[in-house]
């Protein structure tokens, strides 16, 4: 990216909004976050928004917004068309919504079909920027990236362009377990992480048989008294975090998986990866700020806006 034209960037989700300025080799030069995740943006309110709590950024001379996230949704700022797979820099810089030409765009996210026989879509917004950034640090451009969270995502890049993932809802189902099922009148969320219970659950989601006959053990090891209320809420944590890996052809003798997400979202799969002999590494909020650095500065060289 031309040096003369400092860049913005944007992390703007469902429930918090996360900004810095970028200096020219790509480090944050000031950072700012906010609980002004996009539904709590009223209807028309975005631009208003964006200018009270980063306008001063953009007063900047030749300044460049990119916005990641939830902000390209249909319930945010505008609706940016997905990009399909296979993708890489090229195909972004191509599919960004310019919102303000030149100036500010919103990344589109990336779209795949799956390789069922029903070719089920699959979605993401923001992750790839953090999908890239982490590449870029890790210095490959060619891996499996683990995106932990409510939605789990599982990455596949090969030269530098994402090929296919897919999406797991394990974090959700984790909520909804623990607090809206009769599992969660035997479990106590508010203590503390148990690594022992938590790999007990990693391995028994290893074994034959549905993960629906093994979620209802997180009843009865309760009733039977095998593991404590606190213990139980790590032993269905292991579980379900299992059951996603159990679906992963992953060698334990393959390229180290990437994790990307904050210490608390990576750690438990770090566990659960050491756990069953796979190796893997770990990034944290820098690879978004590492993205899209990266992809603002690939405009110059696939005819973007931004030369």
């Amino acid at each position: 990216m031309n040096a003369t034209r400092p860049l913005i960037a944007i992390d703007w989700g469902t429930s918090s909004l996360r900004g810095a300025r970028l200096g020219e080799s790509g480090q944050v030069l000031e950072s700012r976050e906010f609980p002004r995740g996009i539904l709590t943006v009223p209807t028309g309110q975005f631009e208003a928004v964006f200018q009270e709590l980063f306008g001063d950024w953009m007063q900047q001379p030749h300044a460049l917004c990119l916005i990641s996230g939830m902000a390209g949704s249909r319930q945010g700022w505008q609706e940016a068309p997905y990009c399909p797979c296979p993708a890489g820099f090229a195909e972004l810089g191509k599919h960004l919504l310019w919102l303000q030409p030149g100036r500010i765009a919103l990344v589109p996210g990336l779209s795949c079909l799956g390789a069922d026989a029903l070719h089920t879509p699959d979605v993401m917004r923001g992750e790839e920027v953090q999908i890239f950034g982490a590449l870029q640090l890790a210095g490959r451009d060619s891996a499996t990236l683990v995106l932990p969270g409510t939605h789990s995502k599982w990455v596949q890049v090969q030269g530098g362009r994402v090929t296919q993932f897919q999406t797991f809802m394990t974090g959700e189902v984790f909520a909804l377990m623990s607090q809206h099922s009769i599992l969660g009148k035997t479990l106590d969320l508010q203590g503390a992480f148990d690594e022992a219970a938590f790999l007990q659950g990693i391995d028994q989601s290893q074994q034959a048989g549905s993960v629906l006959h093994h979620l209802f053990a997180v009843r009865t090891l309760g009733l039977f008294e095998r593991l404590s209320a606190a213990q139980l809420s790590s032993y269905l944590s292991g579980l379900l975090i299992g059951e996603e890996l159990r679906a992963q052809a992953v060698s334990n003798d393959a390229a180290p998986l990437i994790l990307i997400g904050s210490v608390a979202l990576t750690l438990r799969y770090t566990l659960a990866l050491q756990h069953l002999k796979i190796p893997c590494q770990s990034r944290g909020a820098e690879a978004t700020w590492a993205g899209l650095f990266a992809l603002a500065s690939s405009l110059a060289f696939t005819g973007g806006h931004v030369s």
